[in-house]
């Protein structure tokens, strides 16, 4: 697999999901469980919603690494 996710967009994506991470453990809710989607994509950089979508935010030479 590619990465597609980079610069802004995986920066974005890990301080969200710990934000939703965050505000679940606050409210004791397991709808803090939801912020990993974008955590875990944030840190891997790769986004499957991306790939049948075309869509790639990740510089061309990084994408390989």
């Amino acid at each position: 697999m590619v990465k597609n996710v980079g610069g802004f967009d995986k920066i974005f994506r890990i301080v969200l999901g710990l934000a939703i991470i965050g505000v679940g453990f606050y409210f004791s809710s397991w709808w803090g469980a939801i912020g990993a989607v974008p955590l875990l994509t944030g840190l891997f950089g790769r986004c499957g919603l991306y790939y049948p979508l075309g869509v790639s935010t990740c510089k061309m030479e990084n994408a390989k690494k």
